[in-house]
């Protein structure tokens, strides 16, 4: 039998065991833009004002909304009233399509009246925003970003507006045009539907919670909506964030930032797990970064 190293011989071969061991293999790159937007300096990330943030809890989670007055006003600050009213408590999530949307309503009130039509705000003039192009060709539209914001424009109309990607809010209508009150509300969960672009009010998009919602059961009847009571998911409570005593702060990165600029790089141009980047990116693939404060 062959006898054990003493400890002296023991004690000089551990470090050249150590040394001849290779070096662990550093973790694949998948996503470049992590990195960034992780080390993205103060200065390049935008406060929302609590006001603008609609805080929705559900028996399926809670869904964090941020609200965009600049492009939709009179749409917004009708929301913003049927949440201060209690309007949305006890709603109903009313319709699930598969690769579309998720479609919630806010509670029947018959003693209330009937809120009024709102303008159809689909676009607004280009004027008094700054518009920062994508550096990539949209099937739709001249694409870009007005203060974090995805956006589209019509440089000839001298108008922009809010592109349908995923995770948009907007607001369900009849098929007049002016015919959207703010009482039903949809968020994109699928490829983003961009042929609605100018013809619906987009009025913000989703910041967390989504994901419970989406996965919610499809619901059967035509475009997807529920065809029984039971079925639908109920809304517990309605607020704006200004109402919650310490509600978390939320940034949105400022898309004017070099910070941005490079995840936009990094997301049309993506490298490690990647064999061919594609060198072009959808607006909806460029989605604007957003955290809370820290």
């Amino acid at each position: 039998m062959r006898r054990a190293p003493t400890l002296a011989l023991a004690l000089f071969a551990a470090p050249l065991l150590l040394a001849q061991a290779p070096a662990p293999e550093a973790p694949p790159v998948y996503n470049a833009a992590d990195g960034i937007i992780a080390n993205a300096p103060a200065g390049h990330w935008l406060d929302i004002a609590p006001d603008d943030l609609m805080v929705m809890d559900t028996t399926a989670g809670q869904m964090v909304i941020q609200l965009a007055p600049a492009f939709a006003p009179a749409h917004v600050a009708a929301i913003k009233r049927l949440v201060r009213q209690g309007q949305f408590d006890d709603g109903r999530i009313v319709r699930v399509q598969d690769n579309y949307v998720v479609q919630w309503t806010a509670r029947p009130d018959p003693a209330a009246p009937k809120p009024a039509p709102l303008p159809p705000e689909y676009e607004r003039p280009l004027a008094g925003l700054s518009f920062a192009p994508s550096p990539y060709r949209d099937t739709y539209a001249e694409a870009g970003f007005v203060a974090g914001w995805p956006v589209a424009r019509d440089a000839a109309a001298g108008t922009v507006w809010l592109a349908h990607c995923y995770a948009t809010v907007g607001v369900g209508r009849d098929n007049p045009p002016d015919t959207g009150d703010g009482t039903e509300l949809y968020t994109v969960i699928g490829h983003g539907p961009r042929h609605l672009d100018r013809n619906i009010a987009n009025v913000g998009r989703v910041l967390a919670g989504i994901e419970p919602h989406a996965a919610l059961p499809r619901g059967t009847e035509e475009l997807g909506f529920y065809r029984t009571e039971p079925e639908k998911t109920k809304i517990t409570r309605v607020r704006l964030a200004s109402q919650i005593p310490g509600f978390p702060k939320w940034q949105m990165m400022d898309t004017a930032s070099p910070s941005f600029a490079a995840v936009v790089n990094a997301r049309a141009n993506r490298t490690g797990f990647i064999i061919r980047p594609a060198g072009a990116a959808d607006l909806c693939n460029l989605r604007v970064p957003v955290r809370q404060a820290k």
